[in-house]
């Protein structure tokens, strides 16, 4: 119970836009995105995190990748955290504490979560030691798919494991490739201040705009084929929250207030009880 507080405790102060229709999924279901988000969240860390070296991330992000191909529930916790308590000093806690996230869930959909954060690791391996070379929009296409798109297949899984609610996977890959795009606008800043440019060759803002917007339109079809309930309200919330995230770029601005924030997930809580 105490772990299980923790890591929920832990999901709220790493994403409080996630931890909302997270707490709203029913506590099976919970579990398993909880233990789906923190694990990816783990990785991504790793991959972004701005002070490791190219060579320290491939290292860990394929430790972690193969770790999670080899090992059992009984040994999985130990085997992730060694190797990683030596950079406990740089690694956020929720890195370093990957191997907890990864035994949250229910024993009869885990693996499957193991086997997309394997999958993610493994290409971020991939993209970092290639220092994120996007020079067209099929490069663009497999980053997103690599980083996002894993998880919107992944989430789909879960819906089906949880209550058999059926999805278009391919408009899975877009929902995610739609959310990782506006991350990329939202970023790009600051993603260029540490020589990371997701941008294809030639690319200008605008481009990426209408990749974003061509992949939010994915992103409302998929969830438009999902029952109304929690799974519709937390599909809902980041999409909703991108959407109005890519108008205020569009009209300049940074991102959205927290206002902003409060109201749309205030009108989303409220739609999903009419």
């Amino acid at each position: 119970m105490f772990f299980k507080k923790s890591a929920f405790n832990l999901l709220h102060l790493t994403s409080r836009t996630f931890s909302i229709p997270i707490n709203h999924l029913p506590s099976t279901l919970k579990e398993a995105v909880t233990s789906a988000y923190l694990c990816m969240r783990a990785i991504d860390q790793i991959e972004d995190h701005p002070t490791l070296d190219k060579k320290l991330k491939v290292k860990l992000l394929s430790k972690i990748s193969l770790d999670l191909q080899s090992e059992t529930d009984e040994s999985l916790a130990l085997v992730l955290s060694t190797g990683l308590e030596q950079y406990q000093n740089d690694l956020e806690e929720v890195s370093l504490r990957i191997g907890e996230w990864a035994l949250l869930s229910p024993t009869s959909i885990a693996p499957r979560i193991w086997d997309a954060t394997s999958a993610m690791a493994e290409r971020m391996a991939f993209w970092v030691d290639n220092e994120w070379a996007i020079c067209n929009e099929k490069d663009l296409n497999r980053y997103t798919f690599s980083v996002a798109g894993t998880v919107g297949l992944l989430l789909s899984d879960l819906w089906c494991w949880y209550d058999g609610t059926q999805t278009d996977r391919s408009k899975a890959v877009g929902f995610g490739r739609g959310l990782q795009s506006v991350n990329i606008l939202r970023n790009c800043a600051e993603d260029r201040a540490r020589g990371v440019d997701f941008f294809p060759d030639g690319w200008t803002t605008e481009d990426m705009h209408e990749y974003a917007r061509k992949n939010l339109e994915i992103a409302k079809a998929y969830n438009s084929s999902l029952p109304k309930g929690p799974i519709l309200d937390f599909c809902q919330i980041p999409l909703i929250l991108a959407d109005h995230t890519l108008n205020a770029l569009s009209q300049g601005k940074n991102k959205l207030s927290r206002r902003d924030v409060e109201n749309l997930l205030s009108k989303v809580t409220l739609s999903s009880k009419i």
